[in-house]
């Protein structure tokens, strides 16, 4: 469906080989958001829905330096943050920058 709409809206999804993983809550308005601006793009994630497990979320928070707010985002297993900072990234153009590094490449 999304690569209708690119179409019709004259738009070419950029070639990201970031591995892009996103923990999120179904409701949460916030992970929504930030899953808009990666589908958006175009950006293939990875999404692991923690919905009352708390374990999955003792993790998440164990990668995210003890955040245990959603969404919790990380790129080529680096941490960006939530929703506000991933937005921030986009803003400042910096976004893309991170999503075209390949996952390997990464040390």
């Amino acid at each position: 469906m999304l690569e209708s709409l690119f179409k019709l809206l004259g738009r070419q999804p950029k070639n990201y080989q970031a591995n892009v993983e996103i923990y999120t809550w179904q409701t949460c308005p916030f992970c929504i958001r930030a899953k808009m601006l990666l589908g958006w793009k175009g950006v293939k994630y990875t999404e692991y829905k923690i919905d009352g497990d708390d374990s999955a979320r003792n993790r998440m928070a164990e990668r995210a330096n003890g955040k245990r707010s959603v969404p919790q985002i990380f790129i080529n297993n680096q941490h960006i943050g939530g929703c506000d900072e991933l937005y921030a990234l986009d803003k400042g153009k910096n976004l893309d920058q991170l999503l075209m590094q390949p996952a390997d490449a990464v040390g």
